[in-house]
């Protein structure tokens, strides 16, 4: 299979593959628009059982990254990076510093962050080899972590879901449940309490969910029960692909909003969602406050702009809402739709700007 016949290519503009003898690196960077700015997204180190896997990975993650900071109105455009191999075993310095190289042979096109397989301490090994890096702890700039700036427009996102089907203004009342706490799922669970949420966890990690029993009042299920269980508002915070042919059928919520990454296993799932009268708010709009903080890591914003940039997270959900009411269509497609429609808008600017 050539990358041109890959099911998930997208006329992207570059897809790069590098081999480092030396080292043993192997990595794929994918570049699927910069008609918004650099393509911009992290890097991912998995140990994939082949180079077609890889290449399915960083080409769907790298269009995602596209519409994701189009719809955020960032400067940036969609980009992704595979590193094949273990976390655990096959990562070396010399590896990370084969890929800053790799990294720079784009000249800027294309900027890195951190993804799966990727822990704080290697984003300043990579920072020794290029500059085209962001998303991390530096001295002198906005702090790195995402976690907290993603849970607070997942917190803002939800609100504005609840508004739309619900017709409350706060979540007082309501009764949530939250699949996953960790940073963005116990974030968002201390903002629902502090407003009076009614909430139900589940977590594989057994501390972490007597810490939200014992400090949030809330109901604990096993992880098996969550998506399912009886609830206003379910808010999947963890794994991908929960939404399915299966469970849809079972849910109890009114609506879903929540920072996982694929919640839909297909795309269709979103049909399936609306035709059940589901109010599905789209994952990369929805968790797009950690990309913003990134953003303004690279461009210098000071922490009242990148909250204020997050916050409006809730008014672009209430936009494709009202749009997807609208045009009877389902949420995810309205957001694909507006995110096509700004790079197309950019792609149109540049080129009457060469004319």
């Amino acid at each position: 299979m050539t990358v041109f016949e890959a099911q998930d290519f997208d006329c992207h503009e570059t897809v790069a593959f590098f081999h480092d003898k030396r080292t043993g690196l192997q990595s794929i960077i994918a570049i699927h628009s910069t008609a918004l700015g650099p393509a911009c997204g992290g890097t991912r180190m998995y140990p994939y059982t082949g180079e077609d896997e890889a290449l399915a990975d960083v080409l769907r993650l790298s269009r995602g990254m596209s519409y994701k900071n189009a719809i955020a109105g960032l400067p940036l455009g969609g980009g992704k990076a595979v590193i094949i191999g273990d976390p655990a075993t096959d990562k070396s310095e010399a590896r990370l510093l084969a890929y800053a190289d790799a990294v720079n042979a784009l000249g800027g096109r294309y900027i890195t962050a951190m993804d799966v397989g990727m822990l704080p301490k290697d984003m300043p090994v990579i920072a020794r080899g290029t500059k085209y890096i962001a998303g991390y702890d530096q001295p002198g700039k906005t702090g790195g972590d995402s976690g907290p700036l993603t849970a607070l427009g997942v917190f803002a996102g939800l609100k504005a879901a609840v508004k739309h089907r619900l017709g409350a203004e706060t979540t007082k009342g309501v009764t949530v449940a939250i699949q996953g706490l960790g940073k963005v799922g116990m974030g968002l669970a201390r903002r629902l309490h502090a407003e009076g949420a009614k909430l139900i966890v589940a977590d594989v990690d057994a501390e972490q969910v007597k810490r939200a029993v014992d400090t949030l009042g809330a109901t604990a299920v096993s992880p098996e029960e969550i998506v399912t269980t009886e609830c206003e508002v379910l808010s999947p915070n963890a794994l991908g692909a929960i939404l399915n042919e299966e469970t849809i059928p079972k849910l109890q919520a009114r609506v879903i909003a929540g920072g996982a990454n694929n919640q839909l296993a297909r795309e269709a799932d979103g049909a399936a969602l609306k035709q059940r009268g589901i109010l599905y708010a789209p994952d990369y709009v929805i968790n797009g406050g950690g990309i913003i903080r990134v953003a303004g890591q690279m461009f210098g914003w000071d922490d009242a702009d990148i909250e204020r940039r997050v916050l409006g997270i809730a008014e672009t959900l209430s936009q494709i809402f009202a749009r997807a009411d609208a045009e009877n269509l389902p949420p995810g497609a309205v957001a694909d739709r507006m995110a096509e429609e700004r790079i197309a808008a950019a792609k149109n600017a540049t080129a009457r700007a060469a004319e």
